[in-house]
């Protein structure tokens, strides 16, 4: 594999002239740098990244920490982070914490080894002062982590409000809320919650009781969180509508209830939140609350670039708005 003296040896000219043109710094002539440049082709030289992040005290890499890349909407989330960290010349560096303390904190560490830029966090079970102790341009995608941290998220409370609203317009009787546990300490500052909120506040307002289903966030088995549901639904048979937290859960709903021989939407109305691609894949179509997820992944990466910049930002929520989609389940 060749090194950076054989590209300055054939090239003729110094080491440390070759470094200048890797890093496009100090002055360098158009003759001298297009000669290196072809010599660096003719050699099929690949320069070393990290010590050029080390030169440069930048490594135009962005560290992403989420907690389920299979999940519908972090996949969604990612792609678009990509899109727009690749248009402004920078990568992601990927961290898929599972939710678990210890991985989420090793990758921390090795984001800091490799000399991020920045980080965006999609996390939840770290302490926040496990963010603020790193010195990095933060952004933060559904979590109040400090003031001084920008958070980016849709309107959720906003969302449940929507969702809760259409079962009950749909004549529901009895709509209950699906939603995955979470657990850990931080749980509570996570924005989602407000989906909750606004669910309780809908049905508070029409006379009615909420009912919520907490499924199991070990369980990984399709057929025992469908168990689960129809088990749910056999001790609740008032309930005639379903407002599940994420797509994902709405359509195990959708699947648990025909198996408890409900049809859908007549005997049981679903709607979920997000609005990923799989919500107009299934049959029946899902109705869903959408997340302008797009929007949400430029704004991320804008604010991301203005603290890098060393720009003022505003601090406090960038809050989107969101939209309803009915489809057939409802």
């Amino acid at each position: 594999m060749p090194k950076i003296d054989d590209v300055a040896k054939k090239a003729g000219v110094s080491v440390t002239t070759v470094s200048r043109v890797l890093n496009n710094r100090g002055y360098i002539s158009e003759e001298t740098r297009e000669k290196v440049y072809r010599v660096m082709k003719e050699l099929d030289y690949q320069p070393n990244e990290m010590a050029r992040a080390l030169f440069r005290k930048k490594s135009n890499m962005i560290g992403l920490i989420i907690p389920d890349v299979s999940h519908p909407f972090f996949s969604e989330m990612t792609y678009h982070l990509e899109y727009y960290a690749d248009k402004s010349g920078y990568k992601l560096l990927l961290c898929n914490s599972n939710r678990d303390v210890s991985k989420e904190s090793k990758y921390i560490d090795m984001l800091k080894k490799n000399k991020v830029d920045a980080i965006i966090t999609g996390s939840s079970v770290l302490d926040v002062q496990h963010y603020l102790n790193l010195n990095l341009p933060i952004v933060s995608l559904d979590r109040e982590v400090a003031d001084n941290i920008p958070v980016v998220s849709s309107d959720n409370e906003m969302g449940g409000r929507l969702a809760t609203q259409l079962l009950l317009d749909k004549n529901c009787s009895q709509p209950a809320f699906l939603y995955r546990g979470i657990g850990g300490p931080h749980h509570v500052a996570l924005l989602a919650n407000g989906r909750a909120q606004g669910y309780e506040a809908v049905m508070q307002h029409a006379g009615l009781e909420p009912i919520h289903l907490q499924l199991d966030a070990s369980a990984g088995d399709e057929l025992e969180i469908q168990e689960e549901i129809i088990g749910f639904l056999e001790q609740h048979p008032a309930v005639d509508g379903i407002f599940a937290s994420s797509d994902v859960i709405a359509a195990e709903a959708v699947q648990a209830s025909r198996q408890a021989g409900k049809r859908i939407p007549e005997d049981m109305r679903i709607i979920g939140y997000d609005d990923v691609k799989i919500a107009s894949l299934l049959s029946p179509r899902l109705s869903s609350i959408r997340q302008p997820i797009q929007e949400m992944a430029e704004r991320i990466i804008g604010l991301v670039l203005q603290q890098i910049q060393g720009e003022e930002i505003a601090s406090g929520t960038n809050l989107f708005p969101v939209q309803l989609i009915e489809r057939e389940t409802t």
